[in-house]
Order: C-alpha cells, then structure tokens, then sequence
C-alpha cells in the first residue's frame, strides 16, 4: 500500500511510529483529547494517554509526552493521574510532544494535590536538624538572619568551650569522675573555685 496522505490522516487508527516520516506533519501540530497517563511532579514532566485525534477515536491509546511547562493552569503545575485533558502536540525526533494541554474545552488543568518531597523539608527540621549560627529549629545557619554568632557548645550552649569539651555531656555520659578526660578536669579546676587537690597516698 502507498502512504498516507493528509486526507485520510485523522481516521488512521495507526500510531506515529507507523506512519512515515513527512515534513508537514513535524511542522503542522494537531489536535488530541485524552487523559494523564501518570506524570512526575517532582521531575516536572510524564506521559498523556491520546484516545482521540484531530476528533476521531483511536483503537488503542497513544502516550504523548508532556511538559509542566506546557500546562494551561496557575501556580504549581502539575497532572493528576487520570485527568482529563486536550492539547495540541506536535511529532519530534523523540516522539510525540504536547505543545498546550488544557481540561476539557479549553479551562485550566486541574493538577495534582501532590507536592516533590524537596517542599516538606522547612515541616521535617524541627527533628533536631537546626541553626548553626543561632540554635533555631526553624531554619539553616545559610537562612540565619543574625549576624555571626559566636561559637557554643551544641550541647549546653555555653560560649566557654565547645561539645567535645563539655562538662555536663560528660557528667551524663559517666557519672563519676575517673571516667573525665583530663582535658575536662583541668577545665572544671579553672571555672570551679572550690576544686579539691588530687588526693594523695601516704
């Protein structure tokens, strides 16, 4: 059999890769009404399933892919699996590419109630993940709107020595005294007044 000519192009039931190549049809966008087929809201791009082109139903669905950037809607943009759609798309080197995707007659795409997991971190920092700079929950020492601060203890948040020389994580990691690195009793012999000479044997 011969090619297609453009007459019989929109009851072809075939999909592209069936169909030869041809300079008008990579030039010429076209028109399809489908659903999303499932897209990445974190990546920004997925698949449409094309039931029908130029208005005539196809046999078996035909994925175009599609861009955030091509969505007709406001703020986020997105797909929501399932959703109904129309768009133009065009034939590329790749394939099949939405060039407008919009709901049903033209309105805004309704979009996915999903958000990339990258938006929930400000919701997961009050785990203990904190400010360097100021100790606060609420943000990074590189979003700290204090001037530098500084250095602490990130334990006590004494300004007198750092963690590795703290005195109250070392009373809590061993009671007495013997297990003290000599560094700490030396530190506690200055700041403690009162600090009784090692005992000595007769």
């Amino acid at each position: 059999m011969g090619s297609v000519s453009n007459q019989e192009f929109p009851g072809v039931c075939k999909t592209e890769e069936d169909e030869g190549p041809s300079t008008e049809e990579d030039s010429q966008p076209f028109h399809g009404v489908g659903q999303c087929k499932w897209f990445n809201v974190r990546m920004g791009f997925g698949f449409l399933s094309m039931n029908t082109r130029e208005g005539v139903p196809l046999e078996e669905p035909v994925d175009v892919f599609v861009h955030q950037s091509k969505l007709h809607m406001e703020g986020f943009r997105s797909l929501k699996e399932g959703e109904a759609v129309e768009f133009t798309f065009k034939k590329s080197s790749k394939g099949l590419e939405s060039q407008r995707v919009t709901g049903p007659d033209g309105i805004h795409c309704v979009g996915s109630e999903r958000r990339p997991k990258g938006k929930k971190l400000q919701k997961r920092r009050s785990k203990g993940d904190r400010c360097y700079n100021c100790g606060g929950l609420d943000h990074h020492a590189k979003e700290c709107k204090l001037p530098p601060q500084p250095k602490k203890c990130h334990f006590c948040q004494s300004i007198d020595h750092m963690v590795a020389n703290c005195p109250i994580k070392a009373q809590q990691s061993s009671p007495g005294s013997q297990g003290k690195p000599s560094s700490l009793i030396g530190d506690e012999e200055e700041h403690s007044p009162s600090a009784l000479p090692p005992e000595t044997s007769d």
